[in-house]
């Protein structure tokens, strides 16, 4: 059913729909995509009601405006579900940060890789820093040893994007999530050696030996 003008204008916040259209002609998309041509708004708008539909602009700046019939309510209910995939994949793709201290104990290491492992396990890519202080800028290698501690602790889940890069007072490590690897029931199956093929003497029967004569 078309929609009433309060559900329009809590709706159409991004097309002019129904009566939000206010031009004399449009060039009217039908509802399954076919073009219908240039004709009067008003009857567009009889058209819509006719077919339980509504009248959407689609393109205002064209000359004249293309208007399309469709189910706006739906319409707009893929729009945010779109949305709402798009913003899943921006988030999956977000870069996460953990930074680590040249002297680090274990318990801190052990916390901190933790963090990087969920992270990775969630789909994000997660930047490494090791955060130098006066002198220890002078020994790069001890940030490199962290890094290579970290990589090696999270090898069955991520790997570095690129080797290790200093920025100021930085260095930095980008860790990857690995893809998924297969169940370990198909791993077992494809690793499973086939079992031989019978060879011909085991496939013959076995020639029957001859029977005493009985009245021998």
């Amino acid at each position: 059913m078309p929609r009433s003008a309060a559900e329009v204008m809590n709706i159409a916040k991004e097309h002019k729909v129904n009566e939000q259209i206010r031009v004399r002609q449009i060039r009217l998309i039908g509802a399954e995509g076919e073009q219908v041509g240039i004709i009067d708004t008003r009857d567009a708008m009889n058209m819509a009601r006719e077919a339980g539909m509504d009248l959407v602009m689609v393109s205002p700046q064209a000359v004249p405006p293309v208007c399309r019939l469709l189910d706006y309510g739906r319409f707009r209910y893929e729009q945010q579900q779109n949305e709402k995939e798009n913003r899943k994949r921006a988030r999956a793709q977000e870069v996460k940060a953990i930074k680590f201290r040249v002297k680090i104990d274990d318990h801190d290491f052990n916390t901190k890789t933790g963090h990087v492992r969920r992270f990775l396990e969630e789909g994000h890519k997660v930047k490494v820093t090791i955060m130098f202080r006066g002198r220890e800028r002078t020994h790069p290698e001890l940030g490199e040893r962290i890094l290579v501690r970290v990589a090696e602790s999270l090898a069955d889940i991520g790997a570095p994007e690129g080797t290790p890069s200093m920025m100021g007072m930085d260095m930095n490590m980008i860790m990857t999530p690995r893809a998924e690897k297969p169940a370990k029931k198909e791993r077992a199956a494809e690793d499973a050696p086939s079992a031989p093929a019978p060879s011909a003497a085991a496939a013959e029967p076995a020639p029957s030996e001859p029977v005493a004569n009985a009245g021998a």
